[in-house]
């Protein structure tokens, strides 16, 4: 027990977080979207505001908490898909405002209370869809053929249908005549919804500066909205449904709008652009997105995080040993230091300093949404809730301390410094023209070596086969393979030769070993001899004694010929490169 006691005080000791509370049957089921710190009262304590999901379909609601404890509740009437508290005017007391995306709506909440209510615009019906709709009010068409028109103009039509017909071409034959008589009397509407939220700051940098809100929609547009008239500044539109967002600047001077899409590409906006001005391409669908400082940190479905400048360019790849859940940001303004807290599915939150791994924080369930910043008076708290509803916060220590060495295991840091590569010489620059200049001659050149390599490799090739210049045999009635294995030090080597046949079924017979070799250098005990029946498929060894005659240091090399009764040419052919001998002869 002692020993167990010790290893859990030094754990404690070396870990950089203090365990502030962790209630497991919290009942917070959201988000990092939905998940927002705030001095809602001005009194200088940090609220954790919360758009709780429920279970889906109910008990959607609005929690604010206070310490460890649920300060207040508000029922939300959908899903919220977005909260961020932003100040909407100079005036005293600052006491910012809570903003919930919900459906086609924003609702506001100003000292925990419901202040105003902001609705999408309404999108363009299809003409000929509110034609049709026309005729069924005047009982002109039959639901059939209504069903019929509507699914022709749902796959041709370049306005995308309404959900009233979207949802009528869902239903039965029985449940039509229903739905019209029901509906044919309402005017036609195309609402889209709110996929994600965020704020930008309207004229001045200050932490405390009045802000804008910054929506996306389903419709695949981006809205800027005034932040007390409630109107839309600028609208900007995109090639896809926006998922994530971060936004940067000023909105009466410059800003960025970064945007992960669901086609799997991140937009970049910029003020007087109605279009992306930058694409970065990604290899998978994006999960999380956090911009420190100029870069954009980009977690994906592969396992993977991504670096990129605010231009696109791609700077680092980390691979991450599990699927990626949620990601925020950490900021220590006092301390200078920035990082991105990735979750992850194997129920760790690890930290990263570019795609330097720091910090790794065993959580007891999966993260699904992450928050840091200051809350209550504490500047370094992390804020976590889990896939079974529990709520962690955990308090970052005065005394821990981030290496800027990566603690991950893999190649050293080194590796990714980039290599001082030299300018262009004037010779390099000279020969490159040349190149272009003369590129076809050159080519045609190049195309006549390279043939003449070739005949030369065939007729090689060729004499090789003809003479059983090779260790393989190539004709098909005796097919063998040898080679030969040479043993000691000197002056006397044994030399093994393993010859193996080949053949499917047929047996080779009537075989002989001859060797071919300077009498002045070595002798051997036997330098001809026959070879016994080789069955197929069987490797046979045959030993031979070689005397090495000089002691001078020097060598040379030994033929050995595979031959058959009857012919003058060999079946196989193999040269055998002596080794110096080391050894001194005994007398």
């Amino acid at each position: 027990m002692s020993a167990g006691s010790s290893e859990m005080k030094d754990l404690m000791a070396s870990s950089k977080w203090l365990d502030a509370h962790y209630d497991p049957v919290a009942n917070l089921y959201t988000f990092t979207s939905c998940v927002a710190l705030a001095d809602l009262h001005g009194d200088g304590e940090n609220k954790l505001v919360v758009g709780d999901l429920g279970t889906g379909l109910c008990n959607m609601k609005l929690k604010v908490y206070r310490g460890t404890g649920l300060l207040s509740e508000n029922t939300l009437l959908d899903l919220p898909t977005g909260l961020v508290s932003f100040l909407m005017e100079q005036h005293e007391p600052r006491t910012p405002a809570v903003a919930v995306a919900s459906g086609p709506f924003i609702y506001v909440y100003k000292n925990l209370r419901p202040y105003f209510k902001f609705t999408l615009p309404p999108l363009e019906v299809n003409p000929l869809e509110q034609d049709l709709w026309s005729q069924a009010k005047e009982d002109m068409i039959d639901p059939m053929s209504l069903k019929e028109m509507l699914e022709s103009i749902r796959d041709k039509a370049d306005i995308p249908l309404s959900a009233r017909s979207l949802r009528f071409l869902m239903l039965d034959l029985q449940e039509m005549v229903t739905f019209v008589n029901l509906h044919k009397e309402q005017p036609i509407r195309r609402q889209t919804v709110i996929t994600c939220i965020n704020t930008l700051k309207k004229n001045m940098a200050d932490e405390d500066a009045v802000s804008c809100l910054v929506i996306g929609t389903e419709s695949k547009d981006v809205y800027v909205l005034d932040p007390e008239a409630f109107t839309i500044l600028s609208k900007m539109t995109l090639p896809s449904v926006p998922t994530l967002m971060d936004v940067t600047g000023q909105f009466d001077v410059e800003f960025r709008i970064t945007v992960a899409c669901r086609d799997g590409n991140i937009y970049i906006l910029r003020r007087d652009s109605p279009k992306p001005k930058y694409c970065i391409e990604l290899s998978s669908h994006p999960v999380g997105l956090v911009r420190i400082g100029k870069n954009v940190v980009v977690g994906c479905a592969q396992e993977t995080l991504h670096g990129y400048t605010q231009k696109g360019k791609k700077l680092w790849t980390t691979y991450l040993p599990a699927p990626v859940t949620t990601m925020g940001l950490m900021d220590l303004p006092c301390r200078g230091f920035q990082a991105v807290l990735v979750a992850l599915s194997n129920c760790e939150v690890h930290l990263y300093r570019d795609k330097n791994l720091l910090s790794i924080i065993k959580t007891p369930d999966v993260v699904t949404s992450i928050c840091f910043g200051r809350y209550g008076r504490e500047d370094g708290t992390l804020i976590m809730t889990t896939k079974g509803g529990g709520l962690i916060v955990k308090i970052l220590k005065r005394t821990a301390v981030f290496d800027e060495r990566d603690t991950a295991p893999g190649p050293p840091l080194a590796q990714s410094i980039r290599l001082n590569v030299p300018k262009k010489t004037k010779l390099y620059v000279d020969q490159t023209m040349r190149e272009r200049e003369n590129a076809v001659a050159m080519h045609r050149a190049f195309q006549m070596d390279l043939s003449r390599l070739r005949l030369a490799a065939a007729r090689a090739y060729v004499k090789a086969l003809e003479s059983s210049l090779t260790p393989m045999s190539a004709s098909l009635s005796e097919p063998l393979k040898m080679n030969a294995v040479v043993q000691g030090l000197g002056p006397s080597f044994k030399l093994t030769l393993n010859i193996q046949n080949t053949a499917a079924s047929r047996p080779v017979m009537n075989l002989a070993i001859c060797f071919l070799y300077d009498e002045k250098l070595y002798s051997m005990r036997t330098a001809f001899f026959k070879i016994p029946l080789l069955v197929p498929g069987l490797n046979y060894p045959i030993d031979t004694f070689v005397e090495c005659l000089s002691d001078k240091g020097i060598s040379d090399i030994i033929k050995v010929f595979v031959l058959r009764e009857g012919k003058s040419a060999p079946l196989l052919t193999a040269h055998i490169n002596m080794p110096v001998s080391e050894g001194l002869a005994l007398n």
